[in-house]
C-alpha cells in the first residue's frame, strides 16, 4: 500500500475486533499506530501478538469520551510519535433496548462514546494535520445508520451523526487537504458473536447474498486503503461493507 510505511495512525478502540484488525493491517505496511483504549490488558496482548510487525505499536489508556483524556492522549502521542497522519475513530459501544424500554443512562452512555468520542478526538487531532497540510480521518459508522435497526435507536442515531460529521468534515478540511471518509460495516464476525446461537448466525448469514458474514480483515483492508495516499481524492464518502445485506 503506497503512502503507509513510517505513517503515524492513531486508532482508537483497537486492542480487539475491528479496530485490533486495523491496527494489524497498518502496522504491518510499516504504519506506526498509537492505540488509545480503555482495556489496558487487551490492549498489551494486542501489542504483544503483533511485535513482530514492522510498525511500532504504541497504547496509551484512554476513555474517549472524557475530553480531557483525550487531549492527554494527543500530547503523549505527539511525544511519542512527532506528528499524526491517520485518525481512525473506531471505539464504539451499544446499549440495546428499544424506545420504551432504554433507559436514559444507557442513550446518553452511547451518544458520549460513540458520537461524542469522535467530535473530542478529531478536534483534538486536527490541528495537528491542517499545520501540516495533509491527514486522513476514517470514521466507523454502521448500515444501521443509513437504514436503523430495531432496538438500537441511540446505537443507530450516533452512527447516522456520524455520517453527517464526515460530509462536514471533508468540506471544512479540506482546504488543508485532509480527506475525511466513514465506513459503515455490515455483519461482521468478531469476538462478539461467540455467544450468538447458531440459528441466529444463520439468518445474519442469509440477509447477505454471498450468505456469510464479513470478516475484520476485510474490513481493514477498506481501512487500510483509505488511510493511504492512493485515496487522495476520496473525501466525504461513505463506504458500506456488508456483502450486499442493504440491496
Amino acid at each position: 500500500m503506497i503512502g503507509l510505511k513510517g505513517k503515524v495512525a492513531v486508532i482508537t478502540g483497537g486492542s480487539q475486533g475491528i479496530g485490533k484488525a486495523v491496527v494489524h493491517k497498518l502496522s504491518s505496511l510499516g504504519c506506526h499506530c498509537m492505540i488509545w483504549d480503555i482495556d489496558e490488558g487487551k490492549a498489551k496482548e494486542t501489542m504483544k501478538e503483533l511485535s513482530a510487525n514492522p510498525g511500532n505499536i504504541e497504547f496509551y489508556k484512554t476513555d474517549v469520551a472524557q475530553l480531557s483524556q483525550v487531549e492527554s492522549a494527543t500530547e503523549k502521542t505527539i511525544m511519542q510519535f512527532g506528528t499524526v497522519d491517520i485518525l481512525i475513530n473506531n471505539a464504539g459501544i451499544t446499549r440495546d433496548a428499544t424506545l420504551k424500554k432504554m433507559t436514559i443512562e444507557h442513550w446518553h452512555k452511547v451518544i458520549e462514546v460513540n458520537l461524542n468520542g469522535v467530535f473530542y478526538c478529531t478536534r483534538s487531532i486536527i490541528p495537528i494535520m491542517m499545520d501540516k497540510e495533509y491527514g486522513r480521518i476514517l470514521n466507523a459508522s454502521s448500515v444501521v445508520g443509513i437504514y436503523g435497526n430495531f432496538g438500537q435507536s441511540n446505537y443507530a442515531a450516533t452512527k447516522a451523526a456520524v455520517i453527517a460529521l464526515t460530509k462536514v468534515w471533508s468540506r471544512e478540511l479540506g482546504k488543508y487537504k485532509i480527506t475525511v471518509n466513514a465506513i459503515a460495516p455490515g455483519f461482521i464476525e468478531t469476538d462478539i458473536l461467540s455467544t450468538i446461537p447458531e440459528k441466529v448466525m444463520d439468518m445474519m448469514k442469509s440477509k447477505s447474498p454471498l450468505n456469510r458474514l464479513g470478516s475484520v480483515e476485510e474490513v481493514a483492508s477498506l481501512y487500510a486503503y483509505l488511510a493511504s495516499e492512493e485515496s487522495g481524492f476520496i473525501s466525504g464518502s461513505v463506504f458500506s461493507i456488508d456483502g450486499g445485506v442493504t440491496l
